[in-house]
């Protein structure tokens, strides 16, 4: 039986892949390569030495789902697919909505006439909103400040809806603080397209030179030196909790949220003097207004994931550098390449 993953090629997605194969899964990746590149998958077969099945399909495409779970014994799916900039969702809110929704609602309709009820769903930290203390646990009250955490957390309450509905159910909400590095390799690793929504990968484009300076939104927070702090966490560790989240879902039934985090905050300053250091390259950057709606210090609190998955970060702070940097120095583009999609041997199936 094998484990669906949606947006498996993307950041996190293809990192899981990886973990996922050399745990001993099967997987099959489903992507529409919105924000993705096929070139990830061709690596993680390269890291893993294993082959998997493909699919490049949209959620939305209900005809293309449903011949995924036809042609396939599932047993589980780790749902990563959608829109995930939020600068971009204030300004195409209705597209987010539908896109995120829409496919999920979808994903969970196909899944339920093929008898799949084990699910892992990439949700993120940004359903607590503006939380009033840190560190942020699990049984805060929640909210969003943009439609980009609103589909997130429509999501859960539609999960929830779905088990109180059938309890046959198995549901690992996975709430995500801030996720940077790189696969040790240096093979796969953050490809944003256009300009980067993220701290990490927007630093290492300026230490290639791909960007003149780093924007730093805001430096009169009350923190350590006026940036914003926050809990990141290395790609590999994240991808690490999705496999103790889904070894939860296939045992047991039920629906609960997980916060994958270190419960450390780092600010954006301290982040990019530790990579300075790491990376030996000097990184400017420009002081910008605050952005609306962001908080000054947001961190994790762990512990249930600890508790009831087996599961904690283990990577540090100059380890995620270290790895970024290795990832962005190998490929000064990404993922650009000249090789064509019908060239992918990764057993890719229309």
């Amino acid at each position: 039986m094998a484990i669906l993953v949606t947006g498996g090629a993307g950041y996190i997605g293809s990192h899981t892949c990886i973990e996922l194969l050399l745990a001993g899964y099967e997987i099959i990746v489903l992507d529409n390569f919105s924000n993705s590149k096929p070139e990830s998958l061709n690596r993680v077969k390269e890291i893993s030495g294993k082959d998997f099945g493909f699919y490049e399909v949209d959620l939305l495409n209900r005809s293309g789902l449903e011949d995924v779970f036809a042609n396939n014994t599932i047993e589980a799916v780790i749902h990563f697919a959608g829109l995930k900039a939020v600068g971009e969702s204030l300004s195409i809110p209705l597209h987010y909505y539908h896109n995120n929704i829409t496919g999920t609602l979808i994903l969970c309709d196909v899944m339920k006439k093929y008898g799949v009820k084990n699910l892992v769903f990439s949700s993120s930290a940004t359903v607590y909103g503006i939380p009033e203390r840190v560190p942020i646990s699990e049984d805060f009250p929640l909210s969003a400040t943009n439609p980009y955490g609103r589909t997130k957390l429509m999501i859960e309450e539609i999960l929830r809806d779905l088990y109180i509905a059938d309890d046959s159910w198995s549901v690992a909400l996975l709430r995500y603080f801030n996720p940077i590095g790189a696969h040790e390799s240096g093979r796969i690793g953050e490809d944003p397209n256009g300009i980067p929504n993220n701290l990490m990968p927007f630093i290492t484009q300026v230490a290639v030179g791909k960007r003149r300076e780093l924007q730093v939104f805001g430096c009169d927070y009350p923190t350590v030196d006026g940036s914003g702090v926050r809990d990141y966490i290395h790609v590999v560790d994240l991808a690490l909790g999705h496999l103790k989240a889904l070894e939860r879902v296939i045992s047991s039934n039920g629906v609960d949220a997980f916060n994958l985090g270190t419960g450390t905050g780092y600010s954006v300053l301290e982040i990019v003097t530790v990579f300075e250091k790491i990376a030996n390259v000097r990184i400017p950057y420009k002081i910008v207004k605050q952005r609306p709606g962001d908080v000054a210090v947001s961190y994790a609190d762990p512990s249930k994931a600890k508790n009831e998955l087996g599961w904690t970060a283990k990577r540090g702070i100059e380890e995620m550098c270290r790895d970024s940097w290795r990832w962005q120095e190998k490929n000064l583009n990404g993922y650009e390449t000249s090789i064509s999609r019908i060239e992918i041997n990764i057993n890719y199936k229309e």
